[in-house]
Order: structure tokens, then sequence, then C-alpha cells
């Protein structure tokens, strides 16, 4: 175009940031398998050769294979704009994944396509590039590791092959990486494909490593035995639009740990246990982008523990979700916010119920006290806050109260608050240490301390107001209050009543 300048990037410095993106072993590998999965392959092979921390990784699929053009394309960084229309169901999107999440593993990169029987082959040596600071890509594989390349059987598919593993295993630095640690790493990507493919896994989608078949690991327990299964809450199915776009949100609760046996409830903790399991699960066309995480919504506690909420878009809604290159990243929209928002925090009031009172509430029901119930503590939906009380109509508790007088009853009922003031659910609530001024201290706190002090101060008339002020001090939640307005408070309406 008249009046500029066509300049083309170094090579070197290029091909280092690349290597940088922010990659782990399992997003780099699931990047290569999703250019097998756009490729319509269904039988995906991964071999990882260990050869004392020098071997090489190789991906083989049954797809529809590249011809030399196409396979030029594909070797090409930002080789796809990501904003052209892109087929339904396609993973890709920048044109990036096969070559920043192979940079990222290793330092070679060889490709051989078969489409209609003719092969197409090339080959990214990144110590070549680096030495001449050029983009100068192989059209042929040497011969000394296409020795190690297995038949594409049939007319159509593709090999991806990576060796040179300085990033995976350490190759050809002087503490190469022991056995057992790649063998673990390998482990962990498993793992990960079985949960990131779980949805894929179910239909016709076949993935191997090393000769064994994954096996999909479900987050909502569906394909749990039936004792597990049937007491899992399905949520209502809901959907809203971003940009004009479609979300469809299930939400599900989890049963409550005692149903499981100690396998069982192995299986069902996941790979990274429980609390790592608990939140948002984002689906980009079935196949999950991230996992195990409120998302900057709420923040993760153990009763929440039960809850894992699926949310699907499609790949037009990238933009949307700022879905990052590795495809293990996005953000929210602010149109989702809201209804993510309400909708996580429903169903983690439902997991608290099951984790605190062994109840399963029905979808979209609201928590009720429940007269008579068995229930020792329940949480004060009258408390802004979220304080958990004692359920004052516990039937062994009322049986009690009943058959004492009036004197003994109040000193009970003095004794049970202080209890709840104790509990260590309200005790870890941050909000609790925060000093507050006298104009925005809780009615409820308030009037309780004025009850102990005035029993206090009934029980030891003569007790000086600076150790009556000590005492209550010594309750963790009376800290909020401060010692200067416990002190006020004892005046004016204790002891000037």
């Amino acid at each position: 175009m008249e009046g500029t300048i066509q300049t083309q990037p170094a090579a070197t410095p290029v091909i280092h940031a690349l290597r940088n993106i922010g990659y782990k072993a399992q997003t780099a590998i699931a990047d290569i398998v999703d250019n097998s999965i756009d490729a319509n392959a269904n039988l995906i092979e991964l071999v990882f050769e260990y050869k004392d921390g020098d071997g090489y990784i190789f991906i083989k699929d049954n797809g529809r294979g590249m011809n030399d053009t196409e396979l030029q394309r594909a070797m090409t960084v930002g080789s796809k704009d990501p904003r052209e229309t892109r087929d339904k169901n396609e993973l890709g999107r920048f044109g990036m994944g096969l070559k920043t999440a192979s940079f990222s593993l290793g330092k070679r990169l060889s490709v051989i396509s078969k489409q209609n029987g003719i092969l197409s082959e090339r080959c990214w040596d990144l110590d070549v590039v680096s030495k001449h600071n050029k983009w100068y890509l192989y059209e042929k594989i040497p011969n000394s590791i296409k020795n190690n390349f297995p038949d594409i059987e049939g007319e159509n598919g593709t090999i991806v092959y990576i060796d040179k593993l300085d990033r995976f295993s350490k190759a050809g630095m002087v503490n190469p990486l022991k056995r057992n640690s790649y063998f673990a790493k390998i482990k962990k990507i498993r793992e990960y494909l079985e949960l990131v493919y779980h949805l894929l896994l179910t239909e016709n989608l076949i993935i191997t490593i090393n000769g064994n078949k994954l096996k999909g690991w479900d987050p909502f327990l569906l394909d749990m035995p039936d004792t597990i299964r049937e007491k899992v809450v399905e949520g209502e199915k809901q959907a809203f639009r971003v940009n004009g776009k479609r979300v469809i949100v299930r939400p599900y609760v989890l049963p409550h740990p005692s149903n499981y046996n100690t396998t069982e409830f192995e299986k069902a903790g996941g790979a990274k246990g429980w609390r790592e399991h608990q939140g948002f699960y984002i689906y980009r066309e079935k196949r999950l982008v991230t996992f195990g995480d409120w998302l900057g919504l709420f923040k993760k506690e153990s009763v929440y523990d039960l809850v894992r909420i699926r949310v699907d878009f499609l790949n037009v809604s990238d933009d949307d979700w700022k879905i990052d290159v590795k495809k293990s990243n996005i953000s929210i929209p602010e149109e989702a916010k809201e209804n993510l928002e309400s909708i996580g925090r429903n169903y983690r009031q439902m997991s608290q119920d099951i984790m605190l009172y062994r109840t399963k509430r029905a979808s979209g029901s609201r928590t009720k006290k429940s007269i008579g119930t068995l229930n020792t503590w329940e949480l004060d939906n009258d408390d802004r806050n979220g304080k958990y009380v004692l359920n004052r109509l516990h039937p062994i508790l009322s049986e009690v109260i009943d058959k004492i007088d009036d004197e003994l009853k109040k000193q009970l009922l003095l004794y049970l608050n202080l209890v709840e003031l104790g509990s260590p659910m309200n005790l870890f609530e941050i909000k609790n240490l925060i000093k507050h001024e006298e104009a925005e201290l809780d009615s409820k706190l308030k009037n309780l301390l004025i009850f102990i002090a005035d029993e206090l101060f009934k029980k030891e008339p003569a007790i000086p107001v600076d150790e009556l002020v000590e005492s209550l001090m010594l309750f963790p939640q009376f800290e909020s209050v401060g010692r200067d307005m416990i002190e006020k408070i004892i005046i004016k309406d204790v002891i000037n009543d």
C-alpha cells in the first residue's frame, strides 16, 4: 500500500515470546488435540517416549488430513484471523495453537499429513530459526526422526511429532526429568484430557495415551452408580443471551459426602479434590475451557463443595467471553454476571443446607426453618450477614425448656447465646473482626451484648465497669464492637437503665 513500509518481525525474539505464552503441558497437548477434533478425527493416539528424558511426543489422528497448501498454512504462525466465521463446533481460533502449544513442549515440530492418499510434510526446528534469526521452515522432515513415525493407515490422517523436549522433559540439559516425574506428568495430562473432553468421549471420540484408552470423568456424577446419581440435584436448565448469542446453564448439586464409599468419594472429588472442583464449568462447543472456579463472583468455602454449574456457549461467542489462545481462560461478560451470580448464590445455598443439615431441597425452593427438626444449627435468614444460630425449636431443647423455671430458662438461653457467639463458622467471618461505629452496629449484636452484660452485672453488682468490659472483650465477636463502645453501651443501657 502506498505510503507504507512492510516489515517482518525478527524470528528469534518472536519465537521465544511464543514459547512463553503460559501453556502448561496438559493445556498444550489439549490444544493440539483440538486440531485433530476439528479435522473430524474420532481416533486420536498420543505416544510419550521417555528415552532418558530425550524422547519425543507424537499425536496421530484419523482426521481428514491436509494437502500441501493446507499444511503450509497450518505451520505458518498466525495463519487464521479470529474474526473469520468458523465452522460450527470448530475449536480452533487464532491459527496459533499447533505451533505455540508444540513450541511450549520442545524445540522441533514435525508434521506429516495424508489427504486422499497423498503425503505432505513440514518441520520447524527452533535451533535453526534462532541461529539464523529467520523463519526457515523445512519442506521435508529429517530422516533421523522420520524413522520414528508410524504409518498413516487409510487415505487420510495426520501425525504431529515433537522432540528436543527441553520444556517438557529438560532434554539436552544437565539434569533431565527423572522417569518417575516424567510419567507423573503424563498421568496429569491424562486426568486433564479425561475431564476436558469428557462430553466428547461419551460420543464417538476415542483418545489413547501409550495404548491406554481414556475414560471421561464426569464432574456432575451422572455416570456414577444409581445410589449416587439418583441423589444428584439437577437444577432447572436456564438460558439467557449475551450480545444476542445464547448461553445455557445447568446447575448440579452433588450428594452429601456420607452417601459415598471411599472409592466413590475419591472419584467424585476428581484429580484436584473436592474444594478445587466446586464452581462454574465453562464449555465451548462441548469442550471444557475452565473449571472449578467461581470466576471472581464468590469465594471458595467447604460448605459449597457440592456445587458444580455447567455453562455452555458457542465459538461465535469467543469475543464475548474473551477466550485466550490456550483455550484455558475466559472472562465473564458483563451481560452474564447478574444471571450467573443469581444462579450461583441459589445453588451455593442448597449445597450449604446439605452440608450442614444433610437435607435435600428441591430445585428452586427456599430455605425454611422446620419446626421440630433434628438440625442443631440453622442459618439465620433474618440476618443479612448470614449468621448461624442454634435451632431453638429442636425437640430435645423444647422439652428441657418446658421442664425448667423461668430463672433457669433465662440462664440456659444466655448460655446458648454464648455458644452461638463462639461458633467457628461465625468466628471465621472476616467482617466480624472489623471494628464498627455505633451508628452501624448490628442491633442484634448490641441487644445480645446488653443482655449478657445485664446478667453478669446482676450476678456481681459491685463489679467495676472496666472489669465487666474486659470480660465481654473475651468474646471474639464483641471485639468488633470495640472497648470504648462496649463501655458506653454498659453505662447507658445497663447501669443507668
